[in-house]
């Protein structure tokens, strides 16, 4: 078993069958010392089926999530992070059909599809990234200069690591897929320090700004969650499919594992954030005001008998019907104030 070197997928993709490795170290790619059985359906082969199945769970989950995201109209970085889970469906869809072989690595247009999914990988941790320092207000969150600095930057990571990853497959611009140094800085060492970044980030926004500590543990689990989904891909990957007669490997649990840290993210950003009410679309502001359609037919007469009156005349005067309170009583004698809140006297 080769040892894990610095630049070197050879390791990685002997123990876990990922979308880049038929396409690096050697010409015909690196192929895993054990992966999961195939099925045929209708006559087509499918790679991964139970991967697969996560995939689809995954996309299903996520748009439940968007979904929610999008309902929270004034919660705080509600574009900002709705845009990571945009991205992260994308890398599922794109994923599904990576894993399954409907794209099969024989095709011509393959690499070219991997490289699309390195780049999304890529910018899709730099958006959380981002997003992790949407909390401090450096930019007020959903402005121009707060969306576009976090669409521009994606793009611009996504430009990039496509452009490297082609490159590597393709043998262009001096890179080589027999030592692919700087696809695997951006496929393997990125998503590290992105992640890293973020949730000592979080930890300082939860203990300087708020005063529950409860999102904590949406961190911790997200952070655990998505270090078990490494170590079991990256070292256990092989001894799973061994011990599970090659029906499931350790990209099963990866890809399970990172949708649970996925929605862990949402987990904590939706208990951090509050949605104000009072600006909710569709909302009605409460108007609470006394309406009296006897007073409102006949000039309003605050005389002497009518604050002596209650239910029932204390004299010639019309009785007030406001808890047995005339108007004067209520207003202590001043114009009434419609709307809320009341008069400090009441």
């Amino acid at each position: 078993m080769t040892a894990l070197q610095f630049g070197s997928f050879n390791a990685i993709c002997e123990k876990a069958a990922l979308i880049i490795c038929p396409l690096v170290g050697t010409d015909q790619g690196i192929e895993p010392m054990c992966y999961s059985r195939n099925v045929d359906i209708g006559g087509t082969l499918i790679f991964q089926p139970s991967t697969c199945f996560v995939h689809i769970v995954a996309i299903i989950m996520t748009i439940i999530m968007i979904l929610h995201i999008r309902s929270k109209y004034t919660a705080v970085g509600r574009k900002e992070i709705v845009m990571f889970f945009w991205m992260y469906l994308v890398i599922e869809l794109l994923a599904m059909f990576l894993d399954s072989g409907i794209i099969p690595t024989s095709n011509p247009a393959y690499p070219w599809f991997a490289a699309i999914y390195t780049g999304l990988v890529a910018a899709t941790y730099t958006c959380l990234l981002i997003n992790g320092f949407v909390g401090f207000q450096f930019a007020e969150d959903g402005t121009p200069l707060s969306l576009w600095f976090l669409r521009i930057s994606c793009l611009a990571i996504w430009g990039l690591c496509f452009f490297l990853a082609i490159a590597t497959f393709k043998q262009l611009a001096g890179f080589k897929y027999d030592k692919p140094i700087a696809l695997w800085v951006v496929y393997i060492l990125w998503p590290l320090i992105c992640t890293v970044v973020y949730v000592v980030s979080q930890l300082i926004l939860v203990f300087r700004t708020l005063e529950d500590r409860w999102p904590i543990g949406d961190i911790i689990f997200g952070a655990a969650f998505w270090t078990i989904a490494q170590v079991l891909l990256f070292a256990f990957s092989v001894t799973i499919c061994d011990a599970i007669k090659h029906y499931i490997d350790g990209l099963f649990f990866f890809t399970l594992c990172i949708l649970l840290s996925v929605m862990m993210v949402y987990k904590y950003w939706d208990s951090i954030t509050r949605e104000d009410l009072e600006f909710s679309v569709g909302s009605k502001a409460a108007v609470w005001e006394v309406k009296d359609p006897l007073l409102t037919s006949a000039p309003m007469d605050h005389s002497e008998e009518d604050i002596r009156s209650t239910y029932h005349a204390g004299g010639g005067g019309a009785a007030s019907l406001v808890g047995g309170v005339s108007g004067a009583q209520m207003y202590g004698g001043a114009a009434p104030r419609r709307g809320y809140p009341p008069s400090p006297n009441y």
